[in-house]
């Protein structure tokens, strides 16, 4: 690692704690951080289900969250091209050492991964970034236990997924 990492660490941290702040503040955005209403939200909006009982439900929510994804998004990507980091690939190292340089089935893989965590978010009432980040910082205990739990799926998934490749 980098000399400068416990620095990067910190300077985040104060970052997505004053981002909390901000949006959870009811004179700016008023919403806590989330993500995973977002998708279901557009998704009614382009097969034109916004009628539906479930669509007025997340109207609000899903119409934030999508605009919290796409700052993210073009954020980070500014943030890639600034610091001239930015990188195009479908196949990241760790894949093509342990799976092979096929981007096609990256793609599938990434596809069902997304697919299940965002059907499980939904299923939940909430997604990783709303517990862990909002719920987190509000010390929730469902979150912290919740956060505990999301830790110990992804070590375990990474051994399985992976194995002991480095």
């Amino acid at each position: 690692m980098r000399s400068g990492w416990p620095r990067r660490w910190l300077w985040t941290g104060i970052a997505l704690g004053l981002l909390n702040v901000a949006v959870a503040n009811v004179h700016l955005a008023g919403r806590p951080i989330g993500a995973s209403t977002g998708y279901p939200w557009a998704a009614a909006v382009l097969a034109g289900l916004r009628d539906s009982l479930y669509f007025r439900e997340i109207d609000v929510a899903g119409a934030w969250e999508l605009l919290f994804l796409a700052g993210g998004f073009v954020g980070g990507l500014l943030g890639a091209f600034v610091t001239r980091s930015f990188r195009l690939r479908t196949v990241p190292a760790l894949w093509e050492r342990t799976r092979g340089p096929g981007g096609g089935r990256r793609l599938a893989w990434a596809f069902a991964g997304g697919f299940v965590l965002v059907l499980g978010a939904r299923l939940a009432g909430g997604c990783s970034s709303g517990h862990v980040l909002s719920g987190g910082m509000q010390l929730a205990a469902s979150s912290l236990l919740f956060a505990v739990f999301v830790l110990l799926s992804f070590v375990v998934t990474a051994r399985w997924f992976y194995g002991g490749a480095r």
